[in-house]
This record gives C-alpha cells, sequence and structure tokens, in this order.
C-alpha cells in the first residue's frame, strides 16, 4: 500500500515523472488518518450481485493478475494465503520492486524494469487504463484483469476474504479453513480490532504530528499488543486451535515489528522479541509454511527506510536486527492444536519464491 502519502495528481494523470514528489506521510498537528477510498469492485463466484454499488467479477482462472509488493504488509497478506489455498495457478502474481515514488510502485523486480505479463513499468498504469483521471492512492495489492490491463480492486480486506470463500473451487487439496462459518462473527470483531488498533496503530505512532497525537497512539498500541499477547497465553493461535485470516493479519505486523515500526515509527515501549508471548507466537507462524517463506526482510526494510523520506531523510537502511531466533524453538506446540486443522501443508517449496539473499535464513548465515 501507498502509505496515504499526499500524492501529486496531476502526476497521477499524466505519467510526468517531472511533477513526482516523495511524498509526505506525517502532517504538523494533525492525527493520522488513513485513506481508504479504495475501488471496492469484488471478484465473486459467477459474478453474483453482492451489494449496492458494488461491482462484480465472475471467477475464473487465469483472468486475473495478484500485484503484490512483498515490502507491503497489507499486500503480504495476499501472498500467504495465495500460498496456503494453494491458488498459485489460478491467480499469478507480479511483485513490484520496494519502493516507489508518488506515481505508485514500479516492476523494477521485472525483465526490463516491467511486469512481465501486463507489460507495465508501474502499476500506476492499470489504474489510469480503468480510470483515468484516477485521484486516489496507487495501492497495493491490486488485482489487474490481464486481457484489458485494467485495474479490478485495491479493497485490500475482501481480496483475501474472497480468495477463502469465492476461489474454493480452485483451492488446493488439503487446504485449510481459514474462515471457518462458525467463528466469523467472532473473528470479524477481533480482525476489526487487530486492524484499527495494530495493523493501522504502528502508522498513527509513526506518521503522527504532534507529541500528543503520538503519545496517545502509542499508549493505543501497547494496550491493544497486550490484549493480543493475553489472549494468545491459553490458545496456540488467535482463534484456538488453528490458523485463521486473523493470525495472518497479525502476523504482518508483528514480523516488520522489530526490524521498522519499534525504531522507525517509533513504537519502542518493547520489542516483540521482549514480549515472550507474542515472540513465541511470531516463532510459530515464521516457521509455518506459507509465513516465513513469503517474507523478505530486505525488501521491507528498504520501503520504509527509503520512501519515508519525511522520517528517514537520508534514507539510511539499518542492517539489524539479529533474526536468527526466529529459527529457534517456540513451544507453542505445548497448548495443543495444529496449523492447518484438517488441512495440510501447502508443498514445502514456495513456488514463487522470495529472491535469493533476501530470505531471512540467508541473512542469518551472514550474521
Amino acid at each position: 500500500m501507498v502509505d496515504d502519502m499526499t500524492t501529486n495528481n496531476e502526476a497521477n494523470r499524466t505519467g510526468d515523472s517531472s511533477h513526482s514528489t516523495g511524498g509526505v506521510y506525517s502532517q504538523e498537528g494533525k492525527d493520522f488518518n488513513r485513506d481508504t477510498r479504495y475501488i471496492n469492485d469484488r471478484i465473486v463466484k459467477n459474478g453474483r450481485a453482492v451489494g449496492e454499488g458494488i461491482k462484480t467479477w465472475p471467477v475464473e482462472a487465469g483472468r486475473y493478475r495478484l500485484i503484490a509488493a512483498r515490502a507491503c504488509p497489507w499486500a503480504h497478506r495476499t501472498l500467504i494465503v495465495r500460498r496456503l489455498l494453494g491458488l498459485e495457478e489460478a491467480i499469478s502474481v507480479g511483485i513490484p520492486g520496494p519502493v516507489h515514488d508518488a506515481r505508485s510502485w514500479t516492476f523494477d523486480k521485472g525483465p526490463g524494469g516491467r511486469d512481465e505479463v501486463l507489460g507495465y513499468e508501474r502499476l500506476q498504469e492499470a489504474f489510469l487504463k480503468r480510470f483515468p483521471d484516477y485521484q486516489r492512492g496507487i495501492t497495493v495489492p491490486a488485482i489487474v484483469e490481464i486481457e484489458s490491463g485494467e485495474v479490478v480492486t485495491n479493497d485490500f480486506p475482501w481480496i483475501t476474504l474472497d480468495f477463502i470463500t469465492e476461489w474454493v473451487e480452485f483451492h488446493r487439496e488439503g487446504a485449510p479453513d481459514l474462515y471457518p462459518v462458525e467463528m466469523r462473527e467472532e473473528m470479524d470483531e477481533l480482525m476489526q480490532f487487530i486492524y484499527t488498533e495494530i495493523n493501522n496503530g504502528v502508522y498513527r505512532c509513526g506518521f503522527a504530528g504532534s507529541q500528543d497525537s503520538y503519545d496517545k497512539a502509542y499508549d493505543r498500541l501497547f494496550d491493544a499488543l497486550d490484549k493480543v499477547s493475553e489472549r494468545l497465553e491459553t490458545r496456540r493461535y488467535l482463534m484456538g486451535d488453528h490458523i485463521t485470516e486473523a493470525d495472518i493479519r497479525l502476523y504482518t505486523t508483528l514480523i516488520r515489528f522489530d526490524a521498522v515500526y519499534h525504531g522507525h515509527f517509533k513504537c519502542n515501549r518493547s520489542k516483540i522479541s521482549e514480549m515472550p508471548v507474542l515472540y513465541n507466537y511470531l516463532r510459530d507462524l515464521f516457521q509455518t509454511p506459507g509465513f516465513g517463506d513469503t517474507t523478505d526482510l530486505v525488501d521491507i526494510k528498504r520501503h520504509y527506510y527509503e520512501v519515508h523520506r519525511d522520517l528517514n531523510p537520508l534514507g539510511i537502511v539499518p542492517k539489524g536486527p539479529e533474526l536468527s531466533d526466529l529459527l529457534q524453538p517456540h513451544g507453542r506446540e505445548a497448548l495443543g492444536g495444529s496449523p492447518f486443522g484438517n488441512g495440510t501443508a501447502p508443498a514445502p517449496v514456495n513456488p514463487d519464491p522470495v529472491e535469493e539473499g533476501h530470505r531471512i535464513e540467508d541473512l542469518v548465515v551472514k550474521h
């Protein structure tokens, strides 16, 4: 996601890089408020109607391309869910590089600096192809229709829920149930809490425009982390014995916390590695297929420290933290349960692997 920076709309419309800016993330004297005006289209079975004002598209293997930067926590969710459900053959993926400017994410990891399927240099092109006067943030994750080259949706909470509930016919054999029907009411409430208080809470700290705003955001964040830690003292996963989407949503913040949010966003009461319950929970998830093997700490650190120049003017990326403890035993098997319930783990080799040298195992060896 472009983290609600102030973008230059003229640059968005024309693609003129001379109008591009680095973006402004915090405004003096103001609280951080995320712009949540996403394209709310959804991809659903048979393209059926799902609600007033929501355009739907039919589930169809090979029709769409997921654009998901590994650096972005919101996009990282989609990569985890796609892998756990085995949707790799049904929905291809394009991985932008870790940095962007006001004109959006670029495909500098692709051949010739372009996405190998869409042919685009920037994700912006898919948005402007459909909406020539698009005025909002060019964000990831996004889904693009391959044939037309037009963006379909960037409404990230629904992308993963629809992967789980609408793409069932393309799930792999043994795919876990990440959104159990009998748990949905409680899960929805919990996931909303995780989003407002933790996922977005770190940004409220980092982009606070005043001391008072920061102090309130800081207290609110750590109060939420303490509550989640207490919940996890007696259960292996947030909803009990098995992984659900709630765990995925929490993981993408926890795995970035010590490397980025603790210092860069001043969330420094405690590192996650100093909170025993949360750290062992994080280790448990990290060592589970679909989590650690989709995590790219090199891209993650480059994104935050190089893009947020109003917070880090020189763009210097820290070398740390030490990561080897993530590979140590977590002991949470003692709480019972199993990661995938009645399902099975995905194939041991990620078909869309994190690039060589960016896996945490590679970084540990270098230390």
